[in-house]
């Protein structure tokens, strides 16, 4: 993520609402990807003071101005109230439950930074308003539903975090720290996060998009395996017996050496995560500004002397390696082609 600036000339943060040196109102411009300091217009109405905007007016998405669980904006002349992010929400918890609040602001910040992470990828992000069968869209909902907005068939469901034609839906259980910490323990998993989540499904729903009927279905297959092989058998399969011995050889993890569907969601969200740590980084100044190189090979040189810094210094603070993660490399060649299919999707902002 890269750091913002104010009309004044203060640092800004990518979740901030307000500037703490001049005190503007802030909001974020989803067709600029920047964060703009506002002025007060007429009526609803915000003057976006970033250069970018070029003296444009935009609204306030209604769940900052109703709810604040949201700092990003609507153009003046969209007719939709809430903004990019999160008129792609399908459910949400019911906030009148105790903690489910703040639960699910934990939530809606990650899914904005994914939202961020697409376009700055140039990545079509379409919602259900104009695909209403295969539009992306977002479920956020608890293992008892009985208080969401939801049909009454799901009555003591269990909510399982997927992707299903678009729909990512995500256990708002995932965002209490305690649960998912539980929960990575029990799984063995080397690392578990809200935002892995959100990046993860993602990959499922731009397979369906950008590969499925794409031109590079045939290198993909070659690379990850064939998708075609029975996914319910090979997961269950996973879950008996586990990965298959030496998997840290060709998978970047033991959960991607269960069926080419996770291999290819599990490199495409580490695609993600490598981009937007080297963004930051690059914006604080631990990396080179040209990290996110356009040269894989440098993109990742650049990564893995990151990554090596960060868990050094997690392990002097007695706190385990943030990038438990090893990139041989076959994953290195997974990684690539993701890369390629991004680039190739062809899609602008």
């Amino acid at each position: 993520m890269k750091l913002f600036r104010c009309t004044c000339g203060n640092t800004l943060y990518f979740e901030n609402t307000t500037c703490l040196e001049c005190g503007r109102i802030l909001g974020f411009l989803s067709d600029e990807l920047t964060l703009s300091a506002l002025e007060p217009a007429t009526g609803t109405s915000w003057l976006a003071l970033a250069t970018e905007a070029r003296g444009r007016h935009y609204r306030q998405c209604q769940n900052y101005s109703d709810e604040d669980a949201c700092n990003w904006m609507v153009a003046g002349d969209d007719p939709e109230p809430y903004c990019l992010a999160c008129r792609l929400n399908q459910v949400i918890p019911n906030l009148d439950k105790p903690g489910n609040r703040e639960l699910w602001f934990r939530v809606e910040r990650r899914k904005r930074r994914l939202v961020y992470d697409l376009r700055r990828h140039r990545l079509p992000v379409v919602g259900r308003d104009l695909e209403p069968q295969t539009g992306l869209a977002f479920a956020f909902m608890e293992d008892d539903p009985g208080g969401l907005e939801f049909r009454d068939d799901h009555e003591g469901a269990q909510i399982m975090t997927g992707h299903a034609q678009g729909l990512i839906t995500i256990n708002l259980a995932e965002a209490d720290d305690v649960q998912r910490e539980r929960m990575r323990v029990a799984m063995n998993e080397a690392q578990r996060t809200l935002l892995g989540h959100f990046r993860h499904e993602s990959g499922h729903y731009y397979w369906d998009r950008l590969v499925q009927n794409g031109p590079y279905l045939g290198r993909v297959r070659e690379v990850f395996g064939d998708e075609r092989n029975d996914y319910s058998s090979a997961l269950q399969q996973y879950y008996d017996t586990g990965p298959p011995s030496g998997w840290q050889n060709g998978y970047v993890s033991a959960y991607a050496a269960s069926h080419p569907w996770e291999d290819w969601a599990e490199c495409w969200a580490h695609l993600l995560q490598i981009v937007d740590t080297l963004e930051t980084a690059s914006a604080i100044g631990m990396a080179p500004p040209g990290a996110i190189s356009d040269d894989m090979d440098e993109r990742i040189e650049y990564w893995v002397a990151l990554a090596t810094r960060i868990n050094l210094l997690n392990r002097s603070l007695d706190q385990p390696d943030p990038y438990p993660f090893v990139l041989t490399p076959p994953i290195i060649a997974k990684l690539k082609l993701v890369n390629t299919v991004i680039e190739a999707s062809g899609f602008s902002r």
